[in-house]
């Protein structure tokens, strides 16, 4: 069964309470949490109060994706709001070990997010290391985006990657993932699928998750 992160980042803002008890009583696996900051990402987001307001609702384990620089700064107060993954870039982080090994203290999963411009070779040295690689299939920074179709074959190769590393990471795909896409990335290898228009957007978001579920 493929895993679904939903993206609270497309959720109504407005009434958000009502939009995480309705993914509380979906098949959802995970809340995915976009932060972003204006510098790694041209956008911003939400941060730790939004957080732990959604937190204090969430049924879910939470999926914290860090689109934001020096990210290492904030590895306790993500533990704070009880995060299950906590994702960094690979391309805001100098020393990406360190900060892997900060997160596995805390005792959350540790994830390295690529950008579509960044190769899945680059984590040769340390796919080992990770609980899951999360590849964009867009640009990061806004939620809504066309899928970047490259992202198909990209993560065929990080399953390749993976299992000649023998690592044990798993594959999250996060940008413009619906039923059509999903199905192929999820054929190319991917475990997780982050959506966020296609659920909210649904005429019925419920069933929208679990048709994704089944991919």
């Amino acid at each position: 069964m493929t895993m679904v992160s939903p993206s609270l980042l497309s959720a109504d803002f407005g009434d958000l309470r009502r939009d995480i008890e309705m993914l509380n009583d979906s098949a959802c696996d995970w809340f995915h949490l976009d932060v972003m900051d204006g510098v790694f990402v041209p956008n911003i987001s939400f941060g730790f109060p939004v957080m732990e307001a959604m937190a204090r609702h969430a049924r879910k384990p939470l999926d914290v994706h860090l689109m934001i620089v020096q990210p290492e700064k904030f590895v306790k107060e993500v533990k704070a709001l009880g995060a299950h993954v906590m994702n960094v870039h690979y391309e805001a982080c100098t020393h990406l070990h360190r900060v892997v090994q900060q997160i596995k203290s805390e005792g959350m999963m540790a994830g390295v997010t690529l950008n579509p411009h960044t190769p899945v070779s680059v984590l040769e040295d340390i796919v080992a290391d990770l609980d899951l690689v999360m590849l964009m299939s867009v640009n990061p920074g806004f939620g809504g985006q066309k899928f970047i179709e490259h992202a198909v074959e990209k993560t065929a190769r990080l399953r390749e990657l993976i299992g000649r590393t023998g690592s044990k990471a798993l594959i999250e795909i996060d940008g413009g993932v619906n039923r059509e896409t999903g199905a192929r990335l999820v054929k190319a290898g991917a475990d997780v699928l982050v959506a966020g228009s296609a659920i909210f957007r649904a005429a019925d978001p419920v069933a929208e998750v679990k048709a994704l579920r089944e991919l």
